[in-house]
């Protein structure tokens, strides 16, 4: 379904003295917007199979990727005792699974359930391929927090300029 959108628009223009405002309204209709993928990395654990299931129930995301070093090669359905399989393997390979998501220009993010050594890894690949992460990883650091905070401001501000 294809959504309407309309903005306002005030122009200013300057004519000597005087000061005129144009008003004018646009619309357009905008593509109906593709679904979030989402990427679990982490996905066997137990909060990673909650997860596979919470979104494959959420409207407007859809499980693209299942990283774990275990159950690798199984698909990820399977794995979450789901009644259908989901046709996504377990991949052990982060990066080609960022890079091939990428490819396809769909809006993407990273859900990190990993640990503590690998997360600001993770978080900066992601990046790299232009992919926000979300990340819960218990016992991490405080250095490792403040690593990932300066990262992500840095990150932040290169995106938007």
């Amino acid at each position: 379904m294809a959504t309407l959108g309309c903005q306002f628009h005030c122009r200013m223009h300057h004519i000597s003295q005087n000061v005129k405002a144009k008003r004018f309204i646009s619309c357009s209709t905008n593509p109906p917007q593709s679904n979030i993928k989402v990427i679990i990395n982490g996905a066997v654990k137990e909060i990673g199979r909650a997860a596979v299931i919470a979104v494959t129930k959420a409207r407007g995301m859809e499980v693209a990727g299942a990283i774990d070093s275990h159950s690798v090669g199984e698909d990820i359905g399977m794995v979450c005792d789901m009644e259908q399989p989901l046709e996504i393997p377990v991949m052990s390979d982060l990066t080609m699974v960022l890079g091939s998501i990428s490819q396809s220009k769909a809006r993407a993010v990273v859900i990190d359930f990993t640990d503590a050594s690998t997360v600001y890894d993770n978080v900066k690949q992601a990046t790299a391929f232009g992919m926000r992460s979300v990340v819960y990883v218990p016992h991490i650091q405080l250095e490792t927090v403040s690593a990932l905070s300066a990262f992500c401001d840095k990150a932040s501000m290169v995106s938007t300029g």
